[in-house]
């Protein structure tokens, strides 16, 4: 503790930084971020858009930055990833922001910050291309936590050739995350092709009976095949879920 209001008092560390590392999270007028869940669970803090202004997305992000060199920022709108960029320009100009318009997720690094690296290969598979929200956000977490990320996109059992064609792709990942709306058979029957584990994640395309998600849920809960499901839309969970998976296959793979 001496070592850390030391390095306060020689101006080497911020309060905000001094907080995250003695309490493990840092608190901010929008809440409190933390700073730890990395360190404790392996799965980097992130910050939903969702129900925030853009100021408390600017102020959430910037201790981010400042507090692990990374922020992580889900379902953010134009409005919101605007008012990050505006804050980091102050707080951190020297940090690189990116931003899925599609995907809804935004990304800022600052100087210096290396992401983890694991040694195994994650598939984030889709339908269609309405899968791609939810996919994108669950490739995105996915690189985050550092795999390797290969997108197969539009491989959807409406025309069954386009899935058998991607079978060899499919088979040379890891574990894969396989995106699917309407009734959501996609992964079921890629579950039943490869010796991979299997992530199955519902999105909530169609419409009336069964719309909105249920029917792709409901199908993947009872897959004749197995398989892992999240909830509709939860890219950031299949993500994680997959990420942590990865990490288990290159302890493996070096012999940890």
């Amino acid at each position: 503790m001496r070592e850390i209001l030391e390095a306060v008092a020689a101006g080497d560390l911020t309060p905000a930084e001094a907080e995250s590392e003695l309490a493990g999270y840092a608190t901010t007028g929008a809440g409190r971020f933390d700073a730890a869940r990395e360190a404790r669970s392996g799965v980097p803090e992130a910050v939903l858009g969702t129900g925030k202004t853009a100021g408390e997305l600017a102020d959430l992000a910037t201790t981010a930055v400042e507090t692990t060199g990374r922020a992580i920022v889900t379902r953010i709108d134009a409005a919101g990833a605007g008012a990050v960029r505006r804050a980091l320009a102050e707080s951190a100009p020297d940090a690189t922001v990116r931003w899925d318009e599609r995907a809804r997720w935004l990304v800022a690094t600052g100087p210096g910050f290396e992401r983890p690296a694991i040694d195994a290969d994650i598939g984030v598979v889709t339908a269609g291309t309405s899968d791609a929200v939810p996919a994108g956000e669950a490739a995105m977490i996915a690189r985050e936590m550092g795999a390797n990320v290969t997108r197969i996109d539009d491989v959807g059992v409406a025309s069954l050739a386009r899935t058998v064609d991607a079978t060899d792709r499919l088979r040379d990942r890891d574990v894969l995350v396989v995106a699917a709306g309407r009734e959501g058979a996609l992964p079921t029957v890629v579950a039943g092709l490869v010796d991979t584990p299997v992530i199955g994640l519902p999105v909530s395309t169609g419409y009336g009976h069964g719309g909105e998600g249920e029917a792709a849920l409901s199908g993947m809960l009872q897959s004749c095949t197995a398989l892992s499901v999240v909830n509709v839309d939860a890219g950031f969970t299949a993500g994680v879920q997959a990420g942590l998976v990865a990490r288990r296959v290159a302890a493996a793979r070096a012999g940890e």
